[in-house]
């Protein structure tokens, strides 16, 4: 692995203390496997199925982990999050675990239902925007200083960064629990803040791991940053099944981490998501929503050069609207 920047980003004892905070509140699942994928991608590949968490995705971990540390006084005013979705689901388990006295999630109009309807059934406010005209960090600006609820970020701060983090502290040492080494590891990336505790995570316990990211083709602001070697905004106005990935600009800290620690970005496309999917279910049984199976689709589409090598691809999120998921599936 490259020499990684940290910035401002979270420490290794900050993840270690985000990994305990999470024992017993999340179950550390087995890693998937399938022999029918080694033969078809040349390598060992292992599948991390975040799938499986209490909201469905990997972003339990970072929400937990940030509003377990909310005094009492914060946690009577309540908290607010901006999500299209995995992120809203998880800040609103987190904050009924907590005890928080609201929840109020901000989320764009085309969020999936199964996202929306999932938030509100934790018990959140759900308060729609529109995605391509409302200014996001204005409206989150608002809505604090009108309410005096806390803030929680999707991916840009320190004890989320952490907690995303033990998604590849927990997936490798499972791995090297049954005699494997980890060559390369693969996420799909938003605003970035699980490839950065990823790079994190992985530079102290496999430093020869390498981090690889994957974002939507025609979303790519990440991909864009690093080759522009600053942060850049992204106002895309292509369409994609792969509605969590959608940011469109890095984190600040994430970026940092990210530029000098990602082996590489891969661009991924709808069939790359659909391949994940459909892939998930017939080796697995697992359901993935697109955003959440687009590393695994890229990876099994050849668009990174792992043969011989030993692959662990994180499966981050399942939310998918059932019809949608049919459709895209053909089912």
């Amino acid at each position: 692995m490259k020499a990684v920047h940290r910035g401002n980003g979270p420490t290794f004892a900050e993840i270690e203390e985000a990994s305990a905070a999470l024992d017993g509140v999340l179950s550390n699942m087995a890693l998937f496997h399938s022999p029918t994928l080694d033969d078809l991608t040349g390598c060992r590949l292992l599948v991390k199925a975040e799938t499986l968490q209490p909201t469905g995705s990997f972003k339990i971990r970072g929400a937990w982990n940030k509003i377990r540390k909310l005094n009492g006084e914060a946690l009577g005013r309540g908290v607010l999050a901006l999500s299209s979705g995995n992120h809203g689901l998880a800040v609103a388990w987190a904050a009924r675990r907590a005890g928080a006295k609201r929840v109020v999630i901000l989320m764009p109009q085309d969020a999936p239902r199964a996202k929306v309807e999932g938030a509100r059934k934790l018990g959140a406010e759900v308060v729609h925007y529109d995605r391509s005209t409302v200014d996001r960090t204005s409206l989150v600006s608002e809505w604090r200083d009108d309410t005096g609820l806390t803030y929680v970020p999707a991916f840009d701060d320190r004890d989320v960064i952490a907690g995303a983090a033990t998604v590849a502290l927990h997936g490798v040492r499972s791995a090297e629990a049954s005699g494997l080494s980890v060559d390369d590891f693969v996420v799909a990336c938003s605003g970035g803040g699980l490839a950065a505790g990823s790079v994190l995570a992985l530079q102290e316990i496999a430093s020869g791991t390498r981090v690889w990211a994957a974002e939507p083709e025609a979303h790519d602001d990440t991909a864009r940053s690093i080759e522009q070697g600053k942060r850049i905004t992204l106002r895309s106005t292509e369409k994609t099944i792969c509605d969590a990935l959608l940011s469109p600009e890095p984190g600040e800290l994430t970026f940092e981490i990210n530029r000098s620690g990602l082996a590489g970005v891969v661009r991924g496309s709808d069939d790359h998501a659909r391949l994940g999917m459909s892939t998930a279910l017939s080796e697995f049984g697992l359901v993935a929503e697109p955003s959440g199976a687009l590393a695994l689709g890229s990876v099994l589409a050849g668009s990174l050069n792992l043969r011989g090598r030993t692959v662990m691809v994180v499966l981050s999120g399942r939310n998918v609207d059932r019809e949608v998921y049919m459709s895209e599936l053909k089912i």
